[in-house]
């Protein structure tokens, strides 16, 4: 097998804005509690953290930042896929200079290349850094998937290592297994699949829950990982109501609201990001306060 970067639950960490930038001060309280509440890594800049929206900037502000503060004690993954190769490659190599563990690298939205395409892409990126590469399949978002025979040839890049998979197709993803075998690292990309994606060998979750919920989140994939499947079932099945009000909108709203309502100066949601809808709001509350996280 590759080596993993991590192993367990990696929280899908927001980015706290102010009306102006980042903020700076808040981004580091809310790193220091996903580390005591006992994350696995972070990553940071992807889209939970509203990198479509940063300036080139505070992208790689952002991602110097959290290496900057996490100080290795967990590792730090970026997000610096975009849609064009050569930009692509210009924010990879500048993470790799700043110390990050890895980079997630998203399939290229909007233009829809072919497969031939997607595997030039990658390979492009990852012949330009020495990092380890997580590939990021959310056919959902960007319109385009990675499918199982690009994934074989893939899986043949020494530093590409592993694919977070967020296509909520389990049958696709036992096709991956069964064709990829140990040559790429598995990810869970969504929360409600955490225990079944461990089940196909998975080594653990890139999640959104874990803003929230991160103790829980790590318990879940360590109960597996130790041998506990009825523990880590009980968790699946106990959260899929906090779950369901995290993706209620599109995320990262729902996750920035419920940030707020746990007293973290999460800041505004970027255009053309809104607010939640009342109903919405509502429901994402009482999840909250169904799991002790709202008195």
């Amino acid at each position: 097998m590759k080596a993993p970067i991590f192993r367990g639950a990696a929280v899908a960490i927001i980015t706290p804005f102010t009306e102006t930038g980042i903020n700076y001060e808040e981004f580091a309280r809310i790193i220091e509690a996903q580390l005591a509440g006992g994350t696995d890594a972070i990553v940071v800049a992807g889209t939970s953290g509203e990198a479509a929206t940063m300036s080139d900037a505070e992208h790689k502000a952002a991602i110097k930042f959290v290496v900057e503060q996490v100080k290795g004690r967990v590792p730090v993954i970026a997000g610096t896929g975009s849609n064009d190769t050569s930009y692509a490659i210009q924010l990879s190599q500048y993470a790799e200079s700043v110390g990050v563990d890895g980079l997630l690298v998203v399939t290229p939205y909007y233009n829809k290349c072919t497969q031939k395409g997607l595997f030039a892409h990658y390979k492009a990126i990852a012949e330009s850094v020495k990092t380890p590469i997580i590939l990021y399949d959310v056919p959902s978002r960007t319109g385009v998937g990675i499918q199982v025979p690009t994934y074989v040839e893939l899986a043949k890049i020494p530093n590409i290592v592993a694919v977070k998979e967020a296509n909520g197709d389990l049958s696709k993803i036992l096709r991956l297994r069964a064709a990829v075998g140990d040559d790429l690292v598995l990810y869970s990309g969504n929360d409600d699949q955490i225990v079944p994606i461990l089940s196909l060998g998975g080594q653990g979750v890139i999640s959104v829950l874990s803003n929230v919920a991160p103790a829980d989140t790590h318990k879940m994939c360590q109960a597996y990982f130790d041998g506990d499947v009825q523990t880590a079932a009980e968790l699946q099945i106990a959260y899929s109501d906090l779950i369901d009000a995290l993706f209620c909108e599109v995320n990262p709203i729902p996750v920035k609201v419920a940030m707020r309502k746990l007293g973290f100066a999460a800041g505004p949601l970027r255009a053309p990001l809104c607010e939640m809808e009342p109903a919405h709001e509502a429901q994402l509350e009482a999840a909250l306060r169904n799991h002790g996280l709202l008195k």
